[in-house]
C-alpha cells in the first residue's frame, strides 16, 4: 500500500506594516493604507481651524484641491494623555491625516488575530485585530476607523466655505499693480 505524500502548507501570506507610537502606546497600520508620511508642521502650515461639537479629536483641516483632509489627533482618538503627534500619516482612500508621535519601524506580519470579545464598543471599529511582534501584542488599526460617516457629516457641516486661493489673490493684485503703472 502506497502512502500519499504529505501536502505542504502554502506559503504564509505576509503584510507590510508600519509600527508607530502615540505616547507610550505601540500600534500597527498596514503600509498599503498610508499614502504619504509628512511632518505635522508641513501639513498644519496650510491647515485651518475647525470646531465640530463632540469631535474633539479633529481641530484642523487642510484643503488639497477639491479634497479636504481632517487632521485627527491619534492621542485624542485613542484617549491617551499625550500631546498631538509630530508626524502625519495621510491615509489612502480616507479623508484622514492621523497625527502620531513616531515611527518605530516597518516590518511584516503573517498573522492577524481576531479581536477578543472584551473589545466590545467603538474600539471594534478602530482595530482590524491584534498581532504579536517580539513577544509584544500590538493592535493593528483600521485606516477607515478614525472618522465615522456621522463624524464626517458633522465635520463637513462645520467647514467654512472655500476661500479664493492665495495664488489667485496674488495674481489679481499683480494685475491691478501693473494696470496702475500703465
Amino acid at each position: 500500500m502506497s502512502m500519499a505524500a504529505p501536502t505542504k502548507a502554502g506559503p504564509l501570506r505576509s503584510e507590510q506594516i508600519i509600527l508607530f507610537r502615540i505616547g507610550e502606546q505601540l500600534f500597527a497600520l498596514s503600509s498599503s493604507s498610508v499614502q504619504e508620511v509628512r511632518s505635522a508642521d508641513s501639513l498644519s502650515g496650510g491647515a485651518h481651524e475647525i470646531s465640530a461639537p463632540g469631535i474633539d479629536k479633529v481641530r484642523q483641516f487642510v484643503r488639497r484641491g477639491p479634497n479636504t483632509l481632517f487632521l485627527v489627533s491619534g492621542a485624542a482618538h485613542f484617549g491617551l494623555s499625550a500631546p498631538d503627534g509630530i508626524l502625519a500619516f495621510v491615509l489612502r482612500n480616507t479623508r484622514t491625516a492621523l497625527l502620531v508621535d513616531s515611527i518605530e519601524k516597518m516590518t511584516a506580519i503573517t498573522r492577524l488575530q481576531a479581536l477578543p470579545l472584551s473589545f466590545c464598543h467603538e474600539e471594534r471599529q478602530w482595530y482590524r485585530g491584534l498581532t504579536a511582534l517580539d513577544q509584544t501584542i500590538v493592535p493593528v488599526v483600521r485606516s477607515e476607523g478614525f472618522l465615522s460617516d456621522d463624524e464626517l457629516l458633522m465635520l463637513e457641516a462645520a467647514l467654512p466655505p472655500p476661500e479664493v486661493s492665495s495664488e489667485d489673490t496674488e495674481a489679481e493684485s499683480d494685475t491691478d499693480f501693473s494696470e496702475e503703472l500703465n
